[in-house]
């Protein structure tokens, strides 16, 4: 059972990434995604989450109306679209769930501590 995030990378302010959750060992097109963060010195965050029925998403207020979640059923990957990216998203991106809060349709958004399941990290660098 294992996630997998990947598509991190360098770019530029105002650019765009797409990251990528894949599972495996497991049907992620049933458990609700999340995507948190966690940039140097400071604590993990919570950005995105796109719930198993794919009829509920969460955005941290720091990445609305430039990122988006999606998921793509079948394949059992879930994408972070971010756009006009800027210095403040570097950080390294995880995906996460839980065999029992992944069903809840991402409400509420818990704290990372509570979830069991985690990709390895994706590291995300905007600078110029």
């Amino acid at each position: 059972v294992q996630l997998q995030a990947s598509g991190g990378g360098l770019v530029q302010p105002g650019g765009s990434l797409r990251l990528s959750c894949a599972a495996s060992g497991f049907p992620l097109d049933d458990f609700d995604i999340l995507w948190f963060r966690q940039a140097p010195g400071k604590e993990r965050e919570a950005v995105s989450c796109v719930s198993g029925s794919g009829n509920r998403i969460y955005y941290a207020d720091s990445v609305k109306g430039r990122f988006t979640v999606s998921r793509q059923k079948g394949k059992n990957t879930v994408y972070l679209q971010m756009n006009r990216l800027n210095p403040e998203d570097t950080a390294v991106y995880y995906c996460a769930t839980d065999p029992v809060f992944g069903h809840g349709e991402c409400r509420p958004i818990r704290e990372s501590t509570e979830y069991e399941l985690w990709g390895q990290g994706t590291l995300v660098t905007v600078s110029s």
